[in-house]
């Protein structure tokens, strides 16, 4: 009688040693699976903002060249000549300052 009570409870602990040790598999997975769902997901958003990144700097190129385009002189001088009316001064209006 107390053998059959020994195996009873050695199968018993055996048993839950093996439940104990799916359990622990099935978390192990579940967390490896969490980790390559969040990689996977930071990998999508570095994506995204190398895209934006890209983006921008061919936005900041073009405003670059349009604000040398609305810096150059002959620009200047042509709308101070046909908006406002101005004349390059002569040689006797100009003042030379010491």
């Amino acid at each position: 009688m107390k053998r059959r009570k020994q195996k009873k409870s050695r199968l018993r602990v055996s048993l839950n040693i093996m439940i104990l040790f799916f359990i622990i598999m099935m978390a192990e997975a579940l967390f490896y699976t969490w980790c390559r769902v969040q990689c996977r997901e930071a990998g999508y958003k570095i994506a995204e903002a190398k895209k934006e990144h890209n983006h921008l700097i061919a936005v900041q190129k073009r405003l670059r060249v349009e604000l040398a385009g609305l810096k150059s002189p002959e620009r200047i001088a042509g709308i101070a000549k046909t908006e406002f009316g101005l004349v390059m001064p002569g040689p006797g209006q100009t003042i030379i300052i010491p």
